[in-house]
């Protein structure tokens, strides 16, 4: 006999705003308590001292986070000048100082090199694996380590304010896998000066905003209440990049088997990814050839 699953089946987006000081997968789980749900996820790390636009996925949306992973997400962030940490952000050590400070004719002049196609080093103090252990972990041991460039998107990045000498407010529009510590380093360097991050908001996360978001305290507060589902986003949200399709009954039952089936479609070439629902219920996600749909993920009905 196949054991029972703990909890409800809960299917949907929750999407979050993180506050300061906890952990993105410790408010998987106070999510996941909260709604008595039996499976959750989020779609992308905020850093503990982070905060904003987290999104948690439940039950079957959880087969929708890569999309989202993959989504372009916008952070706002104050970059203290003047200061490099070892952490890269203002919890940890200062290792290095310049009494010299840019003009801000200065940081958009270095703001362009960080903009396109670039290449980015994750800091030291990061989840990022080197022969099979997390780097912050090598980090805190005090191993000394290489972390190899890595490829990232960056859409636009630009001064919001500048405050005072000392800190300048940026905004960041990127890809998958930016780490804006790095960003505020790598900008200090360029400049001459240092640089760390002092705080930082993620701003949206593909379809994802702040105006989607509840609090922590909220949360807390509807604890167990159905009350809190009224806050869910549906599933297919997360899927807001691909083209919907449409099928028949008789092709959302061959699909659900994980068979191709025909499908309506308008301008999708061959090979194109989409999702097909039918009746208005998601029933795939799957790849678009000659009509057909040919699901690689499936979703069960309620």
């Amino acid at each position: 006999m196949a054991r029972r699953k703990k909890g409800d089946r809960v299917d949907g987006w929750l999407v979050v705003d993180k506050p300061s000081g906890i952990t993105s997968s410790a408010m998987v789980n106070k999510v996941k308590w909260a709604m008595n749900a039996q499976k959750a996820g989020h779609a992308g790390t905020l850093d503990p001292d982070a905060t904003g636009v987290l999104a948690i996925a439940l039950g079957e949306a959880t087969k929708t986070v890569p999309y989202i992973t993959d989504a372009t997400k916008a952070y706002t962030f104050i970059v203290r000048l003047g200061q490099a940490t070892n952490t890269d952000d203002e919890e940890g050590e200062v290792i290095a100082q310049s009494n010299l400070r840019p003009s801000d004719d200065d940081i958009r002049a270095a703001l362009a090199q960080f903009t396109g196609d670039i290449m980015q080093i994750p800091p030291k103090f990061s989840a990022v694996k080197i022969d099979g252990q997390r780097a912050y972990k090598l980090a805190r041991d005090g191993d000394d380590f290489e972390i190899q460039p890595r490829p990232l998107f960056v859409e636009e990045l630009r001064i919001v304010s500048r405050d005072d000498a000392d800190h300048v407010t940026l905004e960041m529009v990127c890809g998958k896998g930016g780490y804006v510590r790095s960003i505020a380093r790598d900008l200090g360097a360029a400049l001459g000066c240092y640089g760390h991050v002092k705080s930082l908001r993620r701003i949206w996360s593909g379809p994802f905003e702040l105006s989607d978001c509840i609090t922590l305290e909220t949360i807390e507060n509807l604890a167990k209440d159905p009350a809190l589902r009224d806050h869910l986003l549906p599933m297919e949200t997360g899927l807001h990049d691909l083209e919907q399709l449409s099928c028949t009954p008789e092709a959302a039952a061959k699909l659900r088997n994980g068979n191709p089936a025909l499908v309506i479609a308008s301008n999708l070439d061959y090979g194109d990814e989409a999702w097909v629902a039918c009746n208005g219920e998601p029933i795939a996600v799957g790849v678009y050839k000659a009509g057909e749909l040919h699901p690689n993920r499936v979703f069960v009905p309620a």
